[in-house]
């Protein structure tokens, strides 16, 4: 019975591409239209077929990271491409509907309260991982954000350069500005807009770890002078600034935060300031976080789907300087994310275990998926009090690459 259910539930599904799968001993079952992208899978038993059936947004990580389901080659990329090509979520999947009426996306706004003490809990979570896990994938300046490929074909470092180069354009940064950094991370950004735009900057991190290695770096870069990191959640700054960023840490937020985010941002910027936020972001109406995201990977996250942050910037009375959509640019960061963590696969296995190199990969190549086919974007907005705190074209951003061509061309 439950064979006979799971293929015609896949018959329905796989719309895109081909899924070859076999269950124990049972012959070959073929779904989708013959063409590529192909992925070959094997399940267990039917304990994996029932787990995928009752609650497959969570079950098809867990049995990819225990083992249960296996995918010829270990092509974890080829089986997500046709998973989200396809379109299949648990909640068309799944055989029992009322179950999905227990998940987080139902109740998102009591899962996304994020309180501080929840979002120091949440942070820690996924950043204060094994710092040597992080070597093995991200640029030596840690940049663990979409990057920006001015050539798609370009190295990762060059593209993370790029991509703090353009945010360092966005905010028209100046010598002495005071700049707030919700989110530094290992400190990169501030590091850079102190060291090559001479800016003062103040990085807040939730992540012990984090801080540790931004302070550390400060030092040997001889910035202490005019960067500091500190311990800090966003609501408990003080003080005015005249730009502030953050770059990958909306997500983090929550929705029930929304307004709030930008009421701090609003109250924390000079009359005539900029602010830049980045962030991952859906181009389709809200939806609830994946349940094997939201419980192995980032818990107390969510993608906010660009309606609702242009609603809680419209209430908080920012203005919207710009708004960019980097679309590809993160599907190409995970990529090279996800080649590097698996050139590196022993050295995680050494310091993390088998486990923990199939989750990261099945995480790293989920997220390029979805940004390849499914409706998730990365967002950049350029925000301000008055309308002339920015130009009003954007030939301010590609005024240096213009001169250098004319120079290269004289």
């Amino acid at each position: 019975m439950w064979i006979a259910l799971f293929s015609r539930l896949l018959r329905r599904l796989v719309r895109e591409g081909t899924m070859v799968v076999t269950i124990a001993d049972s012959p070959e079952m073929v779904f989708g239209s013959g063409q590529e992208p192909k992925t070959k899978v094997h399940l267990r038993d039917m304990a994996t077929v029932r787990r995928l059936m009752f609650d497959p947004e969570l079950a098809l990580g867990e049995c990819y990271v225990d083992g249960s389901l296996t995918v010829e080659g270990d092509d974890v990329q080829g089986l997500l491409a046709v998973v989200v090509k396809s379109g299949i979520r648990g909640h068309n999947m799944s055989v029992l509907t009322r179950l999905q009426a227990l998940r987080p996306s139902r109740w998102r706004r009591l899962y996304q309260a994020n309180p501080a003490w929840r979002s120091r809990r949440n942070v820690a979570h996924h950043y204060d991982l094994t710092p040597a896990i992080y070597d093995l994938f991200l640029d030596p300046d840690r940049q663990y954000s979409c990057a920006y490929f001015t050539d798609p074909s370009g190295s990762l470092q060059a593209a993370q350069a790029a991509k703090k180069a353009h945010i360092a354009r966005k905010l028209l940064i100046t010598p002495g500005m005071r700049v707030l950094d919700i989110g530094c991370g290992w400190g990169g950004l501030a590091l850079t807009l102190a060291g090559d735009y001479g800016a003062r900057v103040t990085g807040i991190t939730l992540s012990q770890e984090q801080l540790a290695i931004a302070r550390s770096r400060a030092e040997a870069a001889g910035l202490a002078d005019r960067v500091s990191f500190e311990l800090m959640d966003y609501r408990a700054v003080t003080g005015t600034f005249d730009r502030i960023v953050s770059v990958g840490m909306f997500e983090h937020v929550g929705a029930p935060n929304y307004q709030n985010y930008f009421n701090v941002l609003k109250n924390l910027l000079t009359d005539d300031g900029v602010a830049l936020v980045h962030t991952i972001g859906r181009t389709a109406p809200p939806a609830g976080t994946n349940a094997w995201i939201a419980k192995y990977i980032f818990p107390g996250g969510y993608v906010p789907a660009l309606s609702e942050v242009v609603v809680a910037l419209q209430d908080a009375g920012l203005r919207i300087g710009d708004i960019e959509c980097l679309r590809l640019h993160y599907a190409l960061t995970l990529r090279c994310w996800f080649d590097r963590f698996s050139a590196r696969a022993a050295v995680a296995t050494a310091l993390k275990g088998a486990d923990f190199v199939r989750m990261w990969r099945f995480y790293l190549a989920a997220s390029e998926q979805t940004f390849r086919h499914g409706p998730q974007d990365v967002f950049q907005f350029q925000l301000c009090k008055r309308p002339d705190a920015v130009p009003i074209t954007r030939d301010y951003l590609y005024a240096a690459d213009r001169l250098n061509l004319d120079q290269a061309a004289e």
